[in-house]
């Protein structure tokens, strides 16, 4: 057996085990994520997948060779939902869990014949990264860093160049470099747009300061790191109220300790200088196949820090009309946390 078979099969266990601890006879998965976690294969059409003692995944036609090649779990054909119908009654399921993503038509479907309930069974399981999951977000933080230094911003700006010249350059960089694609839409924010956090890349010229956020996938990993060019005294004061809640709530971190508790360490220095209505947003997320996974770095969030967590910290302050800074950076929960990557601060 292979060690990616050993793995896949480590995790089928762990969830049949939650499954069986609350008398769920299975489970039915559609998230394509959720899929690629428990069997390797990533779905580019639809797919089911339920989760039983023998697990299957059912895929169309046109999607069944790539599955045959890459699931670990045993592959059919998805026919029509009459077909699901026979199985789960096969099965003699009376309980079945579900996803919180499963779309409304297909619950439709299958609604009223079982017990259905709603569990996170497989976002609590994809919070702690296994050895090979933590290999794979690290060449995806690698790559992200080093198309992002190739990519040389500063001259970008002296040649007049534009936003969505660069993102699109450094989308082709990380490409060259050995990425899939990226993680998501890359954040290019210059001048007053980068008051906004999630702004989106327009046809103009690179304005002061530069607010870049960026990731890529690696198999399927993500990556995500903010970094902000200032100029300004003003933009410098700014970034080292931001820069310093960053490295106090890295600083915090370790197994045992409450994610909202890392929260409020980040929001109290922001709050020192009297800037706290100005960070609106989380102070970070887990991540792994998804950009964002579970927990969320907030206040509202009690989830546990364990080890092997990945997580981003970016705090940030935003300054409406004028400017916005923020600082973000991947951390592996170990004894303490430990960035990934060495990207410097200061571009």
């Amino acid at each position: 057996m292979f060690l990616g078979d050993i793995i896949q099969n480590k995790k089928i266990n762990n969830i049949l085990q939650k499954m069986n601890n609350e008398d769920f006879d299975g489970m039915i998965l559609t998230q394509i994520n959720n899929i690629k976690y428990l069997s390797n294969y990533s779905p580019t059409s639809f797919a089911i997948c339920i989760i039983k003692e023998d697990p299957v995944i059912l895929t169309s036609q046109m999607d069944k060779e790539l599955a045959n090649k890459t699931s670990s779990l045993k592959v059919e054909e998805f026919k029509s939902f009459s077909d699901i119908v026979k199985l789960l009654k096969k099965e003699k399921f009376k309980k079945i869990a579900i996803e919180s993503s499963l779309p409304v038509n297909i619950y439709k479907k299958i609604e009223g014949k079982w017990d259905l309930e709603i569990k996170d069974f497989l976002e609590t399981e994809r919070m702690i990264k296994s050895s090979d999951e933590i290999d794979k977000i690290n060449k995806a933080v690698a790559i992200s860093h080093k198309s992002f230094k190739e990519l040389n911003i500063l001259e970008k700006r002296e040649k007049g160049t534009n936003e969505w010249e660069v993102a699109y350059e450094l989308g082709y960089l990380m490409r060259k470099n050995g990425a899939q694609e990226e993680s998501f839409e890359t954040i290019v924010a210059t001048g007053s747009n980068s008051s906004l956090p999630h702004a989106r890349c327009e046809n103009k010229k690179l304005e002061t300061p530069i607010l870049m956020d960026w990731g890529c996938k690696f198999d399927g990993y993500c990556s995500d790191t903010s970094r902000t060019i200032v100029y300004s005294e003003k933009q410098e004061k700014i970034f080292n109220i931001v820069l310093e809640a960053h490295d106090k709530a890295i600083d915090y971190i370790k197994p045992g300790i409450k994610v909202c508790e890392v929260d409020e360490i980040a929001r109290s220095i922001i709050a020192e200088y009297g800037y706290v209505d100005n960070f609106i947003h989380s102070t970070g997320h887990s991540l792994g196949l998804d950009v964002h996974e579970k927990p969320t770095i907030s206040k509202k969030d009690e989830t546990i820090l364990e080890k092997n967590m990945i997580i981003t910290i970016e705090p940030g302050i935003y300054l409406e009309g004028e400017f916005g800074v923020r600082i973000e950076d991947m951390v592996k929960v170990a004894n303490k946390g430990e960035i990934m990557g060495n990207l410097p601060y200061k571009i």
